[in-house]
């Protein structure tokens, strides 16, 4: 085919046509675009696939936002979605999704705007060397050919190639063939003209029926340069086990860490184990759910005679766990999942799935469910005294109606907070937990219940938060499904994320609840060794980051509702009350 003529038509448009028609037609629903000049045929291209109704296009103005927020598509729906920017340090703002889509093993595609081979290192402005710089944190990367001709009938080997790459890389993130799902990385490198009218072909190829893995002949194409370290086209991947089945005898517990989901429960259940469930795991609901994990485990009666332990997940939220993972003495079986494979006291056994060779030790069941029992707290609020509200005897009325008043005015503090949180919430809606100190609080206190549970556990960060619920959010309710999404987080989490807050005007309205536990600063702080070393002077200056930022001024100028609450009653009522948008939720706490 020849090069490009009057503008008409463009290399870069028809590639990134067959690269996106590549992706939409092996499932991607979702593309995240940040704007910028060299990735403008992509963002394009997006832009008439959004229009023909086969993806739903959310743009920002923020690359991390952008990344973090594609990060919540693809934790809701397994499905990655594709992030689209331009060359220099936009790219490096994607860093941090890409390390925590790593970790948690969420799928994620990067796809960078950048300089052809010849402007790289003699100081063309804007470009760096972007191939390899997420090196360490992909499952598969790849630097693109620059594209060099137009493509008018789809039948050019360049548009074959860009469409294989697409299949090898989306592949790659789902983590097909075993290997762990996770972020990939697709450097797309493009000369002038930057865009071009969209080819005719691009809705046909991006509703042909490709398959979901079909990786293609990827080298032989020539289509990319495959930099070290991602997983490349040639690895193979090791096939699955069968079930790991339990023997009988040894004293075992089922631990349930973030993004364990229902198959924790489902072995505890089976086997008749205590199952220890960290409130990220989407796994605290069941039978067997043992209350007051943390105190437990110290127990040496109870977790002192734990002899194997079947993990779950990755868990992060409590010391006593990671003692107890870390224990010489303890058989430690950990079921592969998506993320980081978990190995603390250096003996541990992986395994793809483990089931049971029927119930298991009913005393020792026994004595974790009471034990639980007894040590589950009622954060409820007193109920009323209706006989005495309905008295005949006027002091016995007045004492009733001072009790009611008195919970009507109850400030609300953490334990409060999360349990209203906890109660408020369905299994039709989605609930993420930032990484603050409420997260602890509500894994301390709380009892079981199912519900969908997000949370960026893989390397537990504040950064993101909110973008990540917002992606939660548009997710799970594509296609006019129920639910609210409600995000936990404390004051400095909120403020790091702070632009995610901006949505443009014209997308899909997200019915989401932001709560922030506004407490001034970084208390949790004051559980860490930190605490027991530090003066107050510089405690006050480097560690808690006092602040006094006015959320409701912030939550103005980007257009959502706000409400500042201050007791239990009126925190149930803004977390109940129909959330038809973006609301902020203001909980001052005591520091």
């Amino acid at each position: 085919m020849a090069p490009a003529e009057g503008g008409a038509s463009a290399p870069a448009t028809d590639a990134a046509a067959a690269l996106l028609a590549g992706l939409v037609s092996r499932g991607v629903r979702h593309l995240v675009v940040s704007p910028g000049s060299r990735s403008q045929a992509l963002a394009l291209v997006a832009a008439e696939l959004e229009r023909t109704g086969l993806v739903r296009l959310h743009v920002r103005i923020d690359e991390r936002v952008a990344g973090f927020t594609a990060l919540g598509i693809g934790r809701e729906t397994g499905m990655p979605a594709a992030v689209i920017c331009t060359s220099g340090t936009a790219v490096a703002n994607l860093l941090p999704a890409a390390l925590e889509a790593l970790h948690s093993g969420v799928p994620l595609l990067l796809l960078t705007g950048d300089r052809p081979p010849e402007l790289r290192g003699v100081g063309a402005n804007q470009t760096t060397r972007q191939p390899g710089l997420f090196h360490s944190a992909t499952r598969f990367e790849a630097d693109l050919s620059v594209p060099e001709t137009v493509d008018p009938d789809a039948t050019d080997p360049q548009t074959a190639a860009f469409d294989a790459v697409a299949a090898t890389a989306l592949a790659a993130a789902l983590g097909e063939g075993a290997r762990p799902a996770g972020p990939v990385h697709l450097n797309v490198p493009l000369r002038e003209p930057l865009a071009g009218a969209v080819p005719a072909w691009l809705t046909d190829r991006a509703t042909r029926r490709a398959p979901s893995g079909d990786p293609g002949d990827v080298e032989a194409s020539g289509a990319l340069y495959q930099g070290g370290g991602g997983i490349g086209v040639a690895d193979v991947a090791p096939e699955p086990e069968a079930a790991l089945v339990l023997e009988p005898g040894p004293r075992t517990i089922v631990v349930a860490g973030a993004d364990a989901g229902a198959a924790a429960e489902e072995l505890a259940h089976r086997g008749g184990f205590p199952l220890v469930a960290e409130i990220v795991s989407g796994a605290r609901f069941g039978r067997h759910v043992v209350h007051a994990y943390r105190a437990l485990l110290r127990d040496p009666g109870l977790g002192g005679r734990v002899e194997r332990v079947v993990v779950f997940g990755h868990p992060t939220l409590s010391r006593e766990i990671t003692r107890l993972l870390g224990r010489e003495d303890v058989e430690v079986i950990a079921v592969r999942g998506p993320g980081e494979p978990i190995n603390l006291n250096g003996a541990t056994r992986a395994a793809d799935a483990v089931d049971a060779d029927g119930p298991g030790d009913r005393a020792w069941l026994g004595e974790w469910m009471r034990a639980s029992r007894a040590a589950a707290v009622d954060l409820s609020p007193p109920a009323p005294d209706a006989d005495g509200l309905a008295s005949a005897v006027p002091q016995e009325r007045l004492g009733a109606i001072n009790a009611e008043v008195a919970v009507i005015r109850a400030p609300v503090d953490r334990a409060a907070l999360v349990d209203a949180l906890w109660r408020a919430t369905w299994p039709h809606d989605r609930l993420v937990f930032g990484s603050s100190r409420l997260v602890r609080v509500a894994d301390e206190l709380l009892g079981g219940k199912k519900v969908a549970v997000h949370a960026n556990r893989g390397l537990a960060g504040i950064d993101g938060t909110i973008a990540t619920a917002t992606g939660v959010a548009l997710a799970s309710q594509d296609a006019e499904r129920p639910g609210v999404t409600r995000v936990l987080l404390g004051d400095l989490a909120f403020l790091h994320d702070v632009g995610a807050l901006l949505l443009p005007p014209g997308e899909h309205e997200p019915r989401l609840q932001v709560i922030v536990g506004n407490d001034g600063g970084g208390t949790i702080f004051d559980g860490l060794e930190v605490a027991g070393v530090a003066g107050a002077d510089a405690m006050e200056r480097v560690q808690y980051t006092p602040q006094d930022v006015r959320l409701e001024q912030l939550a103005l100028a980007y257009g959502w509702e706000y409400r500042r609450v201050t007791t239990r009653v009126a925190l149930d009522q803004a977390l109940t009350s129909p959330a038809g948008g973006r609301q902020l939720i203001e909980v001052p706490l005591e520091r």
